[in-house]
């Protein structure tokens, strides 16, 4: 329930443990957090239960070669989702902590960057998908439905509002509103015998409603349209602050993605089907991640300039978690993987459950390379993550052209998880700076000292 000590505070402390309400009932930041990370939570899990549900059911439906071309045309799109947000995520939840009074602007300009930034997507993403494929006309269709869903990323400023108030509530039920609309217009395609092209629109369709939805609430709940405003100089400063993470996220991006564009290629859709049903299970987990770096990031931001004592001591305790949290779930992935795997796509997809033995590992480096970038955004250091990325993209494609030829979606997934680990972990051992987080990142393995820090931490 909401209270007066803690406005915009929905935990009902009554159901808490004891232990737990003495450590929390006097801290109203970490109850904000914890509210947030809550909602972030509810909204993954439900998108975790109801989609993997759905898109099982898909998969059963299209089959591993028609899903393959599905998912192929999903990752090719995805490759181009960083050019349209054009890196500013960070830098305007960043700015908006940092200077309230210049919201306005902040947001302004961030929205006609992204208008443009989602254009120029979209151009780049039919150009490329013609020269690849010039005479797969289904292949055509369907990349140019889902390459429309990058004009719409102008809605993400609101999304940036919500997560630098820690209100990602706003955003959960929005997008919630669309996610399970559309579950059930899939849903009746599969009734309907509908072709493999519908299922492009229903995925546009709620890409559309949830961008006009976003912007209602961001209205409604967060400020007038009309304080908006763009600036040119603004713009400018904007930019030169974010063009590292824009590299940084084409290069995330190629490495999380090319995967599957590069077996589509070079093997054929049927395997692209089979590794997509693999990580879609294990890459399933990696809301985790995500939903606890949106929810802590304004504490980290605030902890750097006030006590940086206390800044890595958050650093370290977040280290901690994503840690554990990923072995925790790769662990027992590894061995019932192929149960998993035949149980939810059946007996088509039996191969993958390989696959996924290997690439659930991947969670371990992504959860800390998530963890880390709180770390190049609260120092300024946006150069150092995109030459992390940038050397993850080439080893990733390096060892794709190794593998594919010989071992298919397994080399796929051995190519995921050693780039993964170059770029998340090891990396941190070139530079004298970075040493320190290498050291952080090493002493979050030790659960003995975990444990005793988890005991002390005072967040």
């Amino acid at each position: 329930m909401e209270t007066a000590a803690h406005p915009g505070t929905y935990i009902d402390l009554s159901i808490v443990p004891d232990i737990l309400r003495r450590r929390v009932a006097h801290r109203p930041n970490l109850l904000k957090v914890i509210d947030n990370i809550g909602w972030l939570f509810f909204d993954k899990v439900l998108r975790m239960g109801v989609g993997l549900l759905v898109g099982v059911w898909i998969a059963r439906y299209l089959g591993p070669e028609q899903f393959g071309l599905l998912s192929f045309a999903t990752a090719f799109v995805g490759l181009f989702g960083a050019v349209a947000g054009l890196g500013l995520q960070g830098i305007v939840v960043r700015d908006i902590v940092r200077e309230p009074a210049g919201k306005g602007v902040t947001i302004g300009t961030a929205a006609a960057l992204q208008f443009a930034g989602g254009l120029l997507a979209y151009g780049l993403i039919l150009l490329v998908i013609f020269w690849l494929r010039p005479e797969d006309r289904l292949a055509l269709v369907l990349v140019a439905i889902l390459g429309s869903m990058m004009l719409f990323k102008v809605s993400d400023v609101a999304t940036y509002w919500f997560e630098s108030q820690v209100l990602s509530k706003y955003t959960v039920m929005v997008q919630n509103a669309a996610f399970l609309a559309f579950a059930v217009v899939k849903i009746v395609l599969i009734l309907l015998n509908a072709p493999l092209v519908l299922f492009a629109w229903a995925v546009m369709g709620e890409a559309l409603v949830g961008a006009v939805l976003m912007l209602w609430v961001f209205r409604f709940y967060g400020f007038s349209l009309a304080e908006l405003r763009a600036s040119a100089s603004r713009a400018k400063a904007m930019l030169t602050a974010s063009w590292p993470l824009l590299l940084s996220g084409v290069a995330i991006t190629v490495y999380m993605k090319v995967d599957q564009i590069m077996l589509g290629q070079m093997i054929g859709d049927t395997e692209v089907g089979l590794y997509s049903a693999a990580t879609r299970v294990s890459e399933v987990w990696y809301f985790v991640p995500m939903a606890v770096m949106a929810s802590v990031l304004p504490a980290i931001l605030e902890s750097r300039m006030a006590d940086e004592a206390q800044y890595y001591r958050r650093l370290q305790t977040l280290f901690d978690v994503m840690v554990w949290l990923s072995v925790c779930v790769a662990v027992p992935m590894t061995f019932l993987s192929t149960p998993v795997v035949t149980l939810l796509f059946g007996s088509d997809y039996a191969a993958a459950g390989e696959v996924l033995s290997v690439h659930i590992w991947a969670a371990i480096f992504v959860f800390l390379g998530v963890a880390s970038s709180n770390w190049y955004l609260a120092e300024n250091r946006q150069m150092l993550s995109m030459q992390r990325a940038v050397l993850g993209m080439l080893v990733n494609v390096a060892l794709n052209l190794l593998l594919i030829p010989s071992y298919g979606a397994l080399g796929a997934a051995w190519a995921t998880v050693l780039s993964y680990a170059t770029a998340a972990f090891f990396a941190d051992l070139l530079q004298g700076e970075t040493r320190r987080i290498f050291a952080m990142k090493v002493a979050s393995f030790n659960i003995v000292a975990v444990t005793t820090r988890m005991a002390r931490s005072h967040w």
